[in-house]
């Protein structure tokens, strides 16, 4: 459910949205960045949903199998 607030701010930020993100996406672009600071994700739900992602978890694993690749062939 979304909630409709009223900020104020500086004319020059307030056109500067406008231009640079554009008209209609202003209140997007702020819930995106104030997000984080304000809303505690569940880390166990966090962990979840990112080993959900086949394709980064498929270039998480080629990473470190390629990191760690070195340290075997070293001599001792």
């Amino acid at each position: 459910m979304q909630k409709k607030l009223t900020v104020t701010i500086d004319e020059e930020v307030y056109e500067g949205l406008r231009t640079v993100i554009g008209p209609g996406k202003i209140s997007r672009f702020i819930e995106t960045l104030v997000r984080p600071h304000v809303v505690k994700k569940d880390m166990y739900a966090a962990y979840k949903e990112m080993a959900a992602d086949t394709i980064r978890e498929s270039e998480a694993m080629e990473w470190a199998e390629g990191t760690m690749g070195g340290f075997a062939d070293d001599e001792r």
